[in-house]
C-alpha cells in the first residue's frame, strides 16, 4: 500500500504566520485608532501598520541625529514618531525642554521601561541612570552624588587624576616617538578617562595590560546593549533566541571580571597592608553597606557589578569623545591653542597643570564650555518618562511614551545665541554671552540634562575634560598630521556622538 503524501510544512508554515501577522496589524491599527481617539500627541508623519515610522526612520538615508532636523522643520519643536511599540515623543526647543524639566521637572522625571537586553545589564533598572522616580532611584543618587561626587570627594581622588594625567602624557609623548610625531587621541584620551574611573571605582592600581582588558571587555557590554529591532517589535524576539545566549554570555564575563576587583577591594578593606598605594575610598566602599530605600539588604553582588560599571561606562565614553572634540578645533584654529598655552604658562610655569590651576583659567573654562554647546557628548539627553499622564506644549505626554531632548538645536537656537553655528569660546569672555550648563538659571545648552534627573558627574566631567585638555596643550604643540585631510567636523553615532573621521594628530614636544 503506498504511503500518503507527507504535508507541505512549508506552505503550513508560511499561511500561519500571515495569520499571525494579520491578526496583530489588525489589533494594533485597531488599538492605535483608539489611543489617537482617546490623546492629543504631538504632529508627526504618518506610520505604517504595526511598525509605524520604524521603517521609515532605519531607511531614511540619514541618521536619526539628523533626521530630527528635517522632521522639526515639517513638524514643529515637539513632534511624535511611533517606533514600532514604542512612541517617542521629540523635544528640540528650549522653551519645551524648560518647561519638561525645570517647570514640570517632577512630572517628568521618571524613566521608561527597559529593554530585555538592558534589563539584565540593569539588574532591572537598579542604577541610578535607569532607575523609576521614586525611593529607590533617590537612595542611589544621594549615594552617588555625596558618597563619590562631591567636591570634598573629587578632591580626595587629586592624586589619582594626577598619577593618571602623567601616565597620559607619558604614553603620548611614547607613541609619537615611536610613529614620527603621530598620535590617536581618542584611543589615548579614552584609556587615561577609563584608569581614572577604574581607580576611583575600585581604588586600586592596575597594571596597562588590565585596564585594556577591562576595557575591553566593558565595550562588549556597550555593543550588546545597543537597540535591535526586536526591542521595538517584541513579537521578532523569537528570532534572536541565539543572540539572547551570546548576551548572557557576555553578562557572566563582565560579573566574573568585576566581581574579581570587587573582592580585591573588601581583602584591602580588611586588611590595608596587602596593597600600600590603594587609595583610602573608593566608590564601591560606599556601596557595600548601602541602606536602599524599600529594600530590606544592601546590594547583591551582581546589583554591585552593575553598579560599579554605570560608574566607569558613564564617563569614560563621553569624556573621552569631548577630548576627540577639543583637539580637534584646537588643531584646526591656532589661536584657541595659543590663547590655552599663555594662559597655562602665565599660571603654572613650567609645572604641570592640576585640578586647583584649572578653576582659574578663565579663557580654558570659556573653551569647554563652548566645546560642550558645539559637541556635546550625546545629542539626545537620557530619556525621560512622565510619572502620569502629562501635558507638554499642550499635547498629551502618556506615560508609555519615551520623551527624547535633541540637544544642538537648544544649544544653536539663534534667538538665544548670536553666530551659533560658529565655534567662538570668546563668546563668553569678550562677547558678553554666559549659559549656566545646570539649565537652573534658564535653558540655553544643557549637555549634561537638566532638572531632577541632571547627569551626577557634570562636575567630574568638567573637570576631567579641563585638565586633560590643559595638559595636552602645556606638554606639546598640536598640528594635523600630514597624511590627514582637512578637518571636516562631521559626526556620527557610536556610544557617544564621535567624529566621522578618526583625529590622527601630529605633536611635538615643547
Amino acid at each position: 500500500m503506498a504511503a500518503a503524501p507527507a504535508p507541505d510544512l512549508d506552505l503550513w508554515f508560511t499561511a500561519s504566520a500571515f495569520l499571525v501577522l494579520s491578526f496583530l496589524v489588525l489589533v494594533m491599527l485597531a488599538y492605535n485608532r483608539r489611543r489617537g481617539r482617546a490623546l492629543r500627541l504631538p504632529p508627526g508623519p504618518p506610520g505604517w501598520p504595526l511598525v509605524g515610522n520604524l521603517f521609515q526612520v532605519a531607511f531614511a538615508g540619514k541618521p536619526m541625529i539628523h533626521l530630527v532636523r528635517d522632521l522639526r522643520l515639517r513638524y514643529g519643536p515637539i513632534f511624535t514618531l511611533r517606533m514600532g511599540a514604542r512612541t517617542l515623543i521629540v523635544v528640540t526647543s528650549p522653551e519645551l525642554a524648560h518647561e519638561a524639566l525645570i517647570e514640570k521637572g517632577q512630572l517628568f522625571a521618571s524613566r521608561p521601561a527597559e529593554t530585555t537586553i538592558r534589563c539584565v545589564f540593569s539588574c532591572n533598572k537598579f542604577t541610578v541612570n535607569s532607575a523609576v522616580y521614586g525611593p529607590e532611584w533617590r537612595s542611589l543618587r544621594r549615594n552617588m552624588v555625596s558618597g563619590m561626587l562631591s567636591a570634598s570627594r573629587l578632591r580626595e581622588f587629586r592624586p589619582a587624576r594626577t598619577s593618571a594625567m602623567d601616565r597620559f602624557v607619558e604614553r603620548l609623548r611614547a607613541e609619537a616617538e615611536a610613529n614620527g610625531g603621530a598620535v590617536w587621541v581618542l584611543r589615548n584620551a579614552r584609556f587615561a578617562v577609563f584608569a581614572i574611573l577604574l581607580s576611583m571605582t575600585f581604588g586600586v592600581q592596575l597594571d596597562e595590560d588590565s585596564i585594556v582588558r577591562i576595557d575591553e571587555m566593558m565595550k562588549r557590554v556597550l555593543l550588546t546593549i545597543s537597540p535591535r529591532m526586536d526591542d521595538y517589535l517584541p513579537f521578532l524576539r523569537p528570532l534572536y533566541a541565539k543572540h539572547q545566549k551570546k548576551v548572557l554570555e557576555i553578562r557572566k564575563e563582565q560579573v566574573e571580571t568585576v566581581v574579581a576587583l570587587i573582592n580585591r577591594r573588601r581583602a584591602i578593606l580588611k586588611d590595608p597592608t596587602l596593597e600600600p598605594n590603594a587609595a583610602p575610598f573608593s566608590y564601591l566602599d560606599s556601596l557595600l553597606d548601602l541602606k536602599v530605600e524599600g529594600r530590606d539588604s544592601a546590594p547583591t553582588e551582581t546589583q554591585l557589578v552593575t553598579l560599579c560599571s554605570e560608574f566607569i561606562n558613564g564617563g569614560t565614553d563621553t569624556t573621552s569623545t569631548a577630548i576627540e572634540w577639543a583637539m580637534a578645533r584646537i588643531i584646526d584654529d591656532p589661536s584657541i591653542q595659543a590663547k590655552l598655552y599663555e594662559e597655562i604658562v602665565a599660571e603654572v610655569g613650567d609645572r604641570p597643570v592640576d585640578d586647583r590651576d584649572i578653576e582659574k583659567m578663565r579663557y580654558l573654562q570659556a573653551f569647554v564650555k563652548e566645546l560642550l554647546r558645539k559637541h556635546p557628548p550625546t545629542y539626545f539627553s537620557l530619556t525621560h518618562a512622565a510619572v502620569e499622564p502629562a501635558k507638554l506644549g499642550g499635547y498629551d505626554i502618556p506615560p508609555d511614551a519615551n520623551l527624547e531632548l535633541f540637544l544642538p538645536t537648544i544649544a544653536e537656537d539663534p534667538r538665544l545665541w548670536s553666530s551659533p553655528l560658529e565655534f567662538n569660546p570668546d563668546r563668553f569672555i569678550t562677547g558678553g554671552e554666559s549659559a549656566d550648563i545646570t539649565g537652573s538659571a534658564g535653558i540655553r545648552m544643557i549637555p549634561f540634562g537638566a532638572g531632577r534627573r541632571i547627569c551626577p558627574g557634570l562636575a567630574m566631567g568638567t573637570t576631567h575634560i579641563s585638565l586633560m585638555v590643559a595638559r595636552m596643550v602645556q606638554a606639546f604643540e598640536w598640528q594635523l598630521h600630514p597624511s590627514e585631510p582637512k578637518l571636516d567636523f562631521m559626526d556620527k553615532v557610536e556610544f557617544t556622538i564621535v567624529m566621522n573621521r578618526r583625529l590622527l594628530a601630529f605633536v611635538e614636544p615643547r
